[in-house]
Parts: structure tokens; C-alpha cells; sequence
């Protein structure tokens, strides 16, 4: 892996590690979405690999390439739920020991999900950022590797394989939307989709609640925020004191970053259910909400929209669908 960053060489290389672990997963056309966006709209998605979001890639990548020894002791990470259930989904399927720590907030069929495959669980503190801290301590006091959640080259170049196949099965793809947090998978998208065509737009997209990201993007460097409660959970948390890779990344590749709002990513959950009859998560959604609300300027004559997961409580997905069609009876 070059320490200068993550090349498209590292994508190509990853997804011949990873093709046993991780789906190539299917593109599908949205005609709702196309007749809204006023281009041809295609989902690419990532909500039906095995753990149920992206993040399967760059923990195997990244696992797939951990020397003997720290294979033997095991590892760590600190998740807002689905990096910690790849993490477990690999480990298991490796051998490899595996200890999550979660924070309170993350939702509690994320923790039974990744308790069932056999993972040590740890919940520390109420934050993504307090749970990644504790990681770092217990991974030192043990002797356990850390697997970052995003700013990894080997889980960016993971995330990256997406880009791939997306210039595979859409050629004529000039606009990507991506849901954007610590931004190892818009970074990693972006990184091979431009090298690739570098007149393709990225778009990246996080919900207004605490986008660190969006800020530190403005601010020229990564900031701290606190941690708000938004449903869209998964893209919870800061970029790390010593962000090495993403937040650079996301500054040379990405070409615009936008903010949704709850009601807007609770509109798009219940989109894809009604409309493509697929379970998405909040942090999943942003990108059609981002479609939705035309927030994505400038449009683009053949869209793809990264849906990352499908991790969602089910009755909290009844209860929104429930209050959107309440909503929309009052309307009438």
C-alpha cells in the first residue's frame, strides 16, 4: 500500500482479496427517481452485502491483510454499528478474535447482530468518538490490532472496489451520490471513479445533524463537534485527531457536499420501501433524500446513488412509513 494514499491499483488489488468475503452487488433503475432528479437514476446497493451495508469491503480488505501474528492475538474496533459487524462477519469466517466496542446510542439490533457472531462486545460511553477512544486503550493494554472504521488505506481501497464496479456496470455514469461521514467510502469511490473519468462528479451527502465532515471541509482542517441523535445513525462521529487520509481525500475528489434533514432522510426510507420495496437504514437514504429535495445542483444526465445499508430497526421502519402516510393523509 503506498503511504502516499490510496491509488486505483490499491482498489483493483482489494477486490481480488475480497471477492470470497464481499457481493458485487446489483444497480437498479429508479424511474420515480429519474422522472424527479431529471436524469437517468440508477441505486447502487450495497444495503444487500451479507452484514447488510459497505463496510464488509474495507474490513476485509483490511483483515485479509493482517500478518500471522496479529491474527493470533485478534482485534479491535470502535464502530456506530455496522464497521463492528463486518468486523465480527470477518473474523468469524477468518478465526479471528474479535472484541466491538460500541457506544450507548448504537441501536440495539446493531449490537444483537454482531453478539450473534460471536464477537466480545464492550459499550463505552455515549458517543462514536468515546467508543473508538476506549478501542485504542483496551487495543494497547491487550495487544489487539485496531481495524478503523474509514481512515485505513486498506479499508479505503475496500470502500474504493464499489467505484469499480460502478464503472463496469454504468459506464456512462458522470454523477455519483454518496452518503459522506468519516469518509472512507466517498473518498474511496471517488478516488477510483475520478481516476477512471476525472470529469465525473462526486457528491457527497450527511445529515444536518453534526456533519463533521461538512464543517471541517469548510474549516480547511478536521474539527471536533458533539455528537447529536439523528436517524441516520451510522454516519455518526468525528474524523479522528490524526486524520491521515479521508479528510484529504474528500477535499482533492469530492466536487460538493450537501445536508439533508431528518424528515427528509425518514421521506427517502420510506421511498425505497414503497417504491423499490428495499429496507434502508437513515444512513443509506441520504442520497435519495439528497434526490428528493433536488439538493444535488447541477443534476447530472446519469446518476448513481450509493445506497450504503440496510441496518435499520424494523419497527422503527414501520413506525416512520406509518407517520409518513399520516402525514401525507392530512395533506390530501
Amino acid at each position: 500500500m503506498s503511504t502516499a494514499g490510496v491509488t486505483m491499483i490499491d482498489a483493483y488489488l482489494a477486490r481480488q482479496r475480497i471477492t470470497s468475503i464481499a457481493k458485487r452487488t446489483p444497480i437498479i433503475h429508479s424511474p420515480v427517481l429519474t422522472e424527479s432528479a431529471g436524469g437517468y437514476v440508477w441505486l447502487k446497493l450495497e444495503s444487500l452485502q451479507e452484514t447488510g451495508s459497505f463496510k464488509i469491503r474495507g474490513a476485509a480488505n483490511k483483515m485479509l491483510n493482517l500478518t500471522a501474528e496479529e491474527k493470533t492475538l485478534g482485534v479491535i474496533t470502535g464502530s456506530s454499528g455496522n464497521h463492528g459487524r463486518a468486523v465480527s462477519y470477518v473474523a468469524n469466517r477468518l478465526g479471528i478474535k474479535a472484541v466491538i466496542c460500541l457506544s450507548a446510542r448504537v441501536p440495539s439490533n446493531k449490537v444483537n447482530a454482531i453478539s450473534r457472531l460471536g464477537a466480545e462486545i464492550v459499550v463505552y460511553g455515549t458517543s462514536y468518538d468515546e467508543s473508538v477512544s476506549h478501542a485504542s486503550q483496551v487495543a494497547e493494554e491487550r495487544g489487539l490490532t485496531m481495524i478503523d472504521s474509514f481512515d485505513d488505506p486498506f479499508v479505503i481501497a475496500g470502500q474504493g472496489t464499489i467505484g469499480l464496479e460502478l464503472m463496469e456496470d454504468f459506464p456512462e455514469l458522470d454523477t455519483a451520490v454518496v452518503p459522506l461521514a468519516g469518509g472512507g467510502l466517498a473518498g474511496g469511490i471517488a478516488m477510483a471513479l475520478k481516476s477512471a473519468n476525472p470529469a465525473i462528479r462526486v457528491i457527497g451527502v450527511s445529515m444536518e445533524r453534526a456533519p463533521v465532515m461538512y464543517y471541517s471541509l469548510q474549516a480547511g482542517a478536521p474539527i471536533e463537534m458533539r455528537e447529536e441523535e439523528t436517524i441516520a445513525d451510522a454516519l455518526a462521529g468525528g474524523l479522528g485527531k490524526e486524520n491521515q487520509y479521508t479528510f484529504r481525500m474528500v477535499q482533492e475528489y469530492v466536487d460538493d457536499v450537501v445536508l439533508v434533514s431528518e424528515e427528509a432522510i425518514a421521506e427517502a426510507m420510506v421511498f425505497a420501501l414503497e417504491k423499490h420495496h428495499l429496507v434502508v437504514e437513515g444512513a443509506g437514504a441520504v442520497g435519495i433524500a439528497a434526490l428528493l429535495h433536488r439538493k444535488v445542483r447541477g443534476g447530472g444526465c446519469n446518476v448513481a446513488v450509493v445506497v450504503s445499508g440496510s441496518n435499520v430497526e424494523i419497527p422503527l421502519l414501520l413506525q416512520i412509513a406509518q407517520d409518513h402516510r399520516g402525514r401525507d393523509d392530512k395533506a390530501r
